[in-house]
């Protein structure tokens, strides 16, 4: 099966299901308003959510913010199309097609910035260009999945076949680590925190994606068209004020990374985080970009899984944007 193909039915599943469900919003509490956000995944690069709720920033705006973790990004946008979610957290990709097929989706909000992706080989690997991947097995993500989608891309560019001028195990995302560092590939292609823990084990980072592409819609909030707009703009401001904390105390987004993942090696955690800080992944601010939109979209497009680019102005939800920017 072609893999817009299996992108397509996973997006299917939660582009139809609006047709059945209406959201439902019940009246807004006089203190604390209760809204639930469904996460696809734990992630590192999911910190500057966990900030917003841990430092209670969601909580000044007057939200009891809710975290969910659905398991795939379908399953998360499935969830806010239904209305058992107000917000969901993942590729713009994923809402991109499903607006596409006419469901009342938004994004509301940047939450990752950059393409966080990075290729890292064993000690010994001479790398010199993309190019030296030729003939090569590359641990890489189970499609479809944005590491190897921009992997893929990247190959493309370099005027290379993805299909023939590598072969590449695709694994469950999330064990590339245990593939790699088993020695079933000497290229493997990682998100945080696989990278750092590989790097613990003495592989070397050759590529990173983040200063290849510069700023890039990696993952963002999604909400209905019709979710309650006061209460998108609370959420939208929690999140503008956990991105500034990070700029202006890191050892404090440290902190928090190491409190959500207390099972990970610390060092690791660290490691990570700061990568993605000196990396520019998580943005200055809830700001996207039309540049930013573009290059993200033009990664699926290129892939067969979007058709065409999506119409900024209708897509993207910048009323909530200026909104927070504002604030002080």
């Amino acid at each position: 099966m072609k893999r817009s193909t299996v992108f397509a039915r996973c997006i299917g599943i939660a582009a139809s299901s609006f047709i059945l469900c209406v959201l439902s919003t019940g009246p807004a509490s006089a203190q604390m308003k209760k809204v639930t956000i469904s996460q696809a995944f734990q992630s590192l690069l999911y910190l500057p959510l966990y900030i917003g709720i841990d430092n209670g920033l969601f909580a000044k705006q007057g939200l009891d913010v809710v975290k969910e973790t659905a398991g795939a990004p379908s399953a998360a946008l499935a969830a806010v199309i239904s209305g058992s979610a107000q917000f969901s957290l993942h590729g713009p990709e994923w809402p991109a097609i499903a607006a596409s097929k006419g469901a009342p989706v938004q994004i509301v909000a940047n939450c990752v910035n950059g393409a966080a992706v990075w290729i890292a080989t064993t000690p010994d690997y001479r790398f010199t260009s993309v190019k030296d991947l030729k003939g090569e097995t590359v641990v890489t993500g189970q499609m479809p999945t944005t590491s190897t989608s921009l992997f893929f891309k990247l190959l493309k560019e370099n005027g290379m076949d993805p299909e023939k001028d590598v072969k590449t195990l695709q694994v469950p995302l999330g064990t590339e680590i245990g593939a790699f560092i088993a020695g079933q590939a000497k290229v493997a292609v990682l998100y945080e925190p696989n990278l750092d823990q590989a790097v613990a084990k003495g592989m070397k980072v050759v590529l990173g994606f983040p200063k290849l592409y510069g700023p890039y819609a990696f993952s963002a909030i999604t909400t209905r068209t019709d979710t309650d707009p006061d209460t998108t703009q609370r959420f939208v401001n929690g999140l503008e004020a956990a991105l500034r904390s990070i700029r202006t105390d890191p050892a404090g987004a440290i902190a928090i990374a190491k409190k959500e993942f207390p099972t990970l090696d610390a060092s690791v955690v660290e490691a990570a985080v700061k990568r993605m800080i000196e990396d520019n992944v998580y943005p200055p601010s809830v700001d996207i970009t039309p540049a930013a939109l573009k290059v993200s979209m033009d990664t699926q497009i290129a892939l067969g899984n979007l058709a065409a680019q999506p119409v900024y102005d209708k897509f993207i939800a910048t009323t909530y944007i200026k909104k927070a920017l504002d604030t002080k």
